[in-house]
Order: C-alpha cells, then structure tokens, then sequence
C-alpha cells in the first residue's frame, strides 16, 4: 500500500508541472500590466508565471500617480489583456482608449471599485474583478481600533501626551463605553460581519444593522435589521462599511445626523463621500455628536490645515484598513489569480457585476 502511494505521489509530480509548463508557454505572449511599483510580490510572481509582466517603475499613488505614473502607464498598456490596478486613482477613458481591443479585465486591488469608471468598462465589454473578504478581518480590526480611539478621546490623549501636560483628575477627559453600547453596523457584508465578530468579547448590549435585506448572517451573529433611520436613532456607535455608490454617497450628511444620539460616534472604514464632511465637521464642533473616526476622508490625503483636523473629538487614519504584510499579499494574490482566470478562459474568483 505504501508503495502504491508513493508511486502515485511520484507520477502526479512528474505530471503536473509538464501540463503547467505547457499552459504557461500558451499565455506567455499575452501581456499583463501592473499599475504601481509596490505591488506584492507574491502576486507579482503568480502573474509572471502565466504572462509577460510589464510594471511602471512608479508609486501610482498621491502626486507621483497623477504625474509620472500617468504618463509611464499610458506608454506601457497598449496590447496588455490585464490591467492589475493597485491604486486609489481613477482608471481614465484616455487609459482604456489606449490599451485597444483586446483589454480583457481590470483587476483592483481593493474591495471598492468606485474608481473603475464602470460605465466605460460596461461598454466595452472590459470585466472587473476586485478583492473581497481577504481584507475584512484587517478592516475590521481598524473599525474597532477607531471606535476605541474616538470613544476614549485618543486625538486629545496623545496631543497631552506630546505636550508633556497631562490633565489629572478624576474627572478628566473621560470617554464612552462599549460595553453596554447599541453597535450600528450600516452595510452588514464581510467587513461589517467581520467587525460584529471582533466586537464578541466587549460586552455590546446589542447589534444593530441596515441594508436592502435582512441576512442570515445577521441572525446568526445576533445582529438585528433594522431600518436605517432606526439604526441612526438608537445606535451608540455607528460603523460605515459599505459600498460607495450614488445611493450611499453623503448618505451621513445635516439630515441623518440630526437622528443621531447626543453621545453617538461614526466611524467609517468605506470610503470617505459616504460621509458629507461639512456636515460632520459642524456637528463635531457644535457636539451634536461625540466624536467620529476616521480610516477614510475626501480627499486623501487631508491637508494637513484641513479643518477637520483641528477638531479635538476627531481620530483620524491615514486609509490604513488593509495594511498589513499579509493582507495586501493576500490582495495580490486574489488579483494575480483572477487574472489568471480571465485569460484562460475561467471563471473570475472575485467578479464584480456590471
């Protein structure tokens, strides 16, 4: 039997690297093109196996991304059947005019795709993967890193804490509880579900959460679904993680605020235009709401004279919810195989629906 089993072993690992070498020698001519210079490794090398690879040499973030990356993509994407996008830039009519026909996929290294330009890939017949689920836990745990960092006042701690001027006293800058709390989660998908895990041990009194329908998900992590104005009115603590589209865009604007507790916090790990900023930052100042935190803005990044942060009940993240080593070389690495996928005539991991 043991023998039997080796044999088996030993055939199979002859085989299977002859048949791959073969399939990667058929899509070796098709070329792939990797938007930035810090895409993971990891998923760099599940791509070169299969494609020629053609990356910029440039960070396709901030200014260097508008500018030098821009003008390098634009030389590089025509003829590529894949745009690998790991960005938070907009994918422009100019660049998908000059890839030509034979685009066949974009795949975003992120779960947001709002700047995928979706109407021009719609028209063109051009699939779009994104990256789901792999970065849930790590947003998650950015969710709940905000909601104690608002709750317990981290903005005004540290900046004691810089000035070397600690107020003492029993009474001093003293924060809200979880324990206890009404939890909001706006957007109950995989971050959403993934932060109402995470909260297990904080001793929540109840689980709130709004959407187009009630989830057995939900249920089964004891979570109730409630309407969004109901949600407003009795959350403690309100999560934003959901989708950015016409339908949630300012969806946390003057209006929805006013349904908002007295002691409420917002805290968003979406994308920054789900909140109307002008309003928040009038209802932060006046302490019509306690406090907010923040992993996402508009624009990123905030100008450092921004007037948000001049606000002591703000805690703000610089966009760092997936940003860990092995999330983003998770990303990669669903993005690599989705590309994969596309171009072998397979059905993509991760699709997004157009």
């Amino acid at each position: 039997m043991i023998v039997l089993y080796i044999a088996v072993a030993a055939l199979v690992t002859v085989t299977l690297p002859a048949n791959s070498v073969a399939n990667n020698t058929m899509t070796k001519n098709l070329k792939v093109l990797v938007s930035s210079n810090d895409f993971p490794p990891a998923g760099l090398k599940v791509l070169q196996e299969h494609f020629t690879v053609v990356q910029t040499k440039y960070l396709n973030f901030a200014e260097e991304g508008k500018t030098l990356a821009k003008e390098d993509l634009l030389k590089l994407i025509p003829g590529c059947s894949a745009l690998v996008w790991s960005s938070n830039l907009p994918i422009t009519k100019e660049l998908l005019d000059k890839a030509g026909p034979q685009l066949k996929l974009v795949a975003t290294v992120s779960a947001g795709y709002n700047h995928c330009n979706l109407d021009e890939l719609r028209a063109r017949g051009i699939k779009l993967s994104n990256t789901p689920n792999v970065l849930a836990p790590a947003v998650a745990e950015i969710a709940v890193a905000l909601m104690l960092g608002a709750a317990r006042r981290f903005t005004e701690n540290l900046a004691q804490v810089s000035r070397g001027e600690w107020e003492i006293g029993f009474d001093k800058v003293l924060g809200q509880d979880v324990r206890g709390s009404t939890v909001g989660i706006v957007g109950l998908g995989g971050i959403g579900q993934a932060v109402v895990k995470r909260l297990a041990g904080f001793e929540v009194g109840k689980f709130l959460y709004s959407g187009h329908r009630e989830k057995p998900e939900g249920k089964a992590l004891g979570a109730d679904f409630v309407s969004q104005d109901e949600l407003l009115a009795q959350s403690d603590f309100i999560v934003l993680a959901a989708p950015l589209t016409s339908e949630t865009r300012h969806m946390i604007n003057s209006t929805t605020i006013a349904q908002m507790k007295s002691n409420a916090i917002i805290v968003n790990v979406g994308r920054g235009d789900l909140i109307e900023q002008e309003a928040l930052y009038d209802a932060l100042k006046n302490k019509q709401i306690y406090a907010a935190g923040l992993d996402v803005t508009t624009p990123e990044p905030l100008p450092k004279d921004h007037k948000l942060l001049t606000l002591p009940n703000l805690f703000v993240l610089p966009h760092i919810g997936s940003a860990t080593v092995r999330t983003r070389s998770d990303m990669g690495v669903l993005a690599a195989n989705n590309v994969v996928n596309a171009l072998t005539g397979k059905p993509l991991i991760t699709p997004v629906n157009l």
